[in-house]
């Protein structure tokens, strides 16, 4: 889960606060919110503004489009009257039906599919079947601890026969989406959230506002500057040591920092961690990083790259990056050893 990217604000906490600053002549102050309702995260939203009722309208919008997006992007609830990726999920009869749905789910989709091809299918929404294998034990496992037990390989094995992402037929044209595959589901955790926030920092941006920052459960895009035009100081948090609790300060204006960590959703069997990032090739756990984190303009792409990355080898992953532009990342091995992209060092805070 990417809940290890946390927005620091260097006066004070992230409650309603503000400390007078002058922009053209107006003071604007510091205000933040909160909600619980979202992608099942903690979303947060930190802004300057004239006053807490231009404050509250803007951060109104984000959030009824947060919940615009969560309401077509989920697939564990169906709405009335609205076609979401649960019901693209549901079978009628034995299949999967032709969907007619809201473009916005068709073009996060077409995304995704770019990125399955971009990280070699290190990111691929079509492993619902696996992945679902994989929360029904973890699930059970947090319940009874006592009998926590690791899925099958024969059982994860069988549902990785139906995760060809090919099978996911899309008409642009038609806004209609059909899974071919009656025991193909998709799963877009990889994608969706940090999807969901860009699309909105793009939307604000698009009408002139700045000096915000928009958290959903560690998926951070900074959307401008701070009141007194300086950048924002966005921390990594440290996945080993709760008394050195970040490993670095990065800032922002305008880019989004995202990481993928294997010590917050997991579970316990035998005395080991099993976290939730599977790697479509072994279809168990990644291993190798305690996190990765990628620092890019755009969420949804820090979102798809720091869960590619942790599937991929140091020296594969390194090469991913290197050849992509305004992307860089940190990865942190299972012992503690830091590695970064040539360009990271450019964001630092020292």
């Amino acid at each position: 889960m990417k809940r290890s990217v946390l927005v620091f604000l260097l006066i004070g906490t992230m409650l309603l606060q503000g400390v007078g600053l002058s922009a053209c002549g107006k003071k604007i102050t510091k205000y933040s919110t909160y909600s619980f309702d979202y992608f099942d995260t903690v979303t947060s939203i930190v802004g300057y503004a004239k006053g807490q009722e231009e404050f509250d309208l803007v951060a109104g919008e984000i959030l009824a489009e947060l919940n615009n997006y969560h309401r077509l992007f989920t697939i564990y609830h169906r709405y009335e009257g609205l076609e979401n990726l649960c019901t693209v999920n549901e079978l009628t009869d034995g299949v999967h039906r032709t969907v007619k749905v809201d473009r916005r789910i068709i073009d996060m989709l077409l995304y995704a599919k770019e990125m399955y091809d971009l990280t070699g299918g290190k990111v691929n929404i079509a492993m619902g079947s696996v992945l679902s294998v994989w929360h029904e034990y973890r699930e059970a496992g947090l319940e009874e601890p006592w009998e926590a037990k690791l899925p099958p390989m024969e059982k994860l094995a069988e549902a990785s026969k139906h995760t060809d992402i090919n099978k996911m037929v899309i008409d642009e044209e038609a806004c209609t989406v059909t899974l071919t595959d009656p025991l193909m589901t998709l799963d877009v955790g990889a994608v969706a959230k940090g999807y969901a926030v860009e699309m909105i920092a793009r939307s604000l941006e698009e009408q002139g506002i700045t000096g915000y920052v928009i958290n959903v459960g560690g998926n951070v895009r900074t959307v401008g500057f701070k009141g007194d035009g300086e950048k924002w100081t966005v921390g990594i948090e440290n996945p080993e040591d709760s008394e050195n609790a970040y490993l670095a300060y990065l800032k922002l204006s305008g880019e989004a920092l995202v990481t993928s960590g294997s010590y917050q959703r997991y579970y316990i069997v035998d005395g080991k961690r099993y976290h939730h990032i599977i790697d479509p090739e072994t279809l168990m756990p990644s291993e190798g990083y305690l996190s990765v984190s990628v620092v890019c303009k755009s969420s949804a792409d820090g979102d798809a790259l720091s869960t590619a990355l942790f599937c991929m080898s140091l020296t594969d992953g390194m090469a991913l990056v290197e050849k992509l532009p305004d992307i860089e990342a940190m990865w942190v091995t299972a012992d503690g050893t830091r590695y970064t992209s040539g360009g990271f060092g450019e964001y630092v805070n020292e």
